[in-house]
């Protein structure tokens, strides 16, 4: 490609000459710092280059927007909803996470992902009426032990999240016997788990909620920087998997993503505007995901009753249904849930 024909500075062109770029889409499938290293320019001359690319990839859309045009998601029209198990945080996701897409869910490390994913593994087990799909989760896990005794907290706290359904109905719930854990050290092992064991449970009804934790590390794991085009067929080969179970199976699935620091803090295409970070992966990755949560973790601290908890922020990214918005949370005992005014002051 000749990339003169860009409006790019000489030594930004060169730059991606000696890093053997063939297309702007291979730029934007690169993150960041991925293109820094691989093409030797400078911070500065990597933003004008993410920029200059984006802005020639306009005219085509997003490969989720094209799933919705072709109406690979009637989930979304129909509103069946998992309830994440709080009235504030369901209704800034208009009832929770919609059935038969791949919704995102990035942060830093204690920004309160897992916290939130194990609290949707609980949730999906309620009946319709409760917010949940009547029936277990599976949690697929790539880096960090399962955090069961966690979990085992969250299901002695039911009582107290869930404190308008009937006792009868959360005693005769066993929530531990419906959660399916999976450990994936590696791709081959994802993909294996994707393909054979993951389905296998969808068609028998066992399980309604899929939880990828996370695709990120293992991308970062099995492949350098000058990998790039490896990992993202990688990569897309594993978000076709995720998006092929979730709208055969009409099943919510929930991608834990980690974060990757940010040139220009004012560009909120793949994050909150105010952020330093923004979800890892790139733009290849975010046009896989039909929509995109970001929880964040603030110095605030915030009590409720005996409880201390700092104060974290579920934002909503982008989503074809969801205006971009975002409530304030914390982490308790029980779980996350979401804040009422008069509870975020500082402590």
């Amino acid at each position: 490609m000749d990339w003169n024909r860009l409006d790019l500075q000489p030594r930004v062109a060169a730059g991606l000459r000696r890093a053997k770029f063939k297309s702007v889409r291979d730029v934007l499938c690169v993150s960041s710092l991925e293109l820094q290293n691989l093409t030797g320019l400078s911070p500065a001359d990597v933003q004008q280059l993410l920029t200059t690319a984006a802005t020639a990839c306009r005219p085509h859309p997003p490969v989720s927007a094209v799933l919705l045009q072709r109406g690979s998601c009637p989930r979304l029209e129909s509103g069946l909803r998992l309830s994440v198990g709080c009235p504030l945080l369901d209704e800034l996701l208009r009832g929770g996470l919609p059935v038969g897409v791949v919704t995102e869910l990035s942060g830093e490390s204690g920004a309160g992902k897992t916290q939130l994913a194990l609290q949707l593994c609980l949730s999906v087990q309620f009946p319709a009426q409760h917010g949940g799909l009547g029936a277990g989760a599976v949690y697929v896990c790539t880096e960090d032990v399962f955090p069961s005794r966690r979990l085992q907290q969250l299901i002695r706290e039911q009582t107290r999240l869930r404190c308008h359904v009937p006792p009868s109905l959360l005693s005769s719930l066993h929530f531990s016997d419906h959660i399916y854990v999976e450990h994936a050290g590696d791709l081959d092992s994802l993909q294996v788990c994707l393909s054979r064991r993951v389905p296998l449970l969808l068609a028998r009804g066992a399980v309604r909620l899929l939880v990828v934790d996370s695709l990120a590390a293992l991308l970062r794991c099995e492949f350098q920087a000058s990998d790039w085009m490896e990992k993202t067929k990688q990569m897309l080969t594993v978000a076709s998997a995720l998006h092929r179970l979730s709208q055969e199976f009409s099943t919510p699935v929930l991608c834990i993503n980690q974060v990757t620091d940010v040139f220009d803090a004012s560009d909120s295409s793949f994050g909150p505007a105010s952020s330093s970070v923004s979800p890892a992966l790139g733009l290849a990755w975010a046009n896989q995901v039909t929509v995109r949560l970001m929880m964040r973790r603030f110095q605030t601290e915030v009590a409720r009753g005996d409880q201390r908890s700092a104060l974290r922020r579920l934002e909503v990214v982008f989503a074809p249904h969801l205006a971009r918005d975002g409530r304030d949370a914390g982490v308790w005992r029980e779980g996350v849930r979401g804040l009422q005014s008069s509870e975020t002051e500082t402590h």
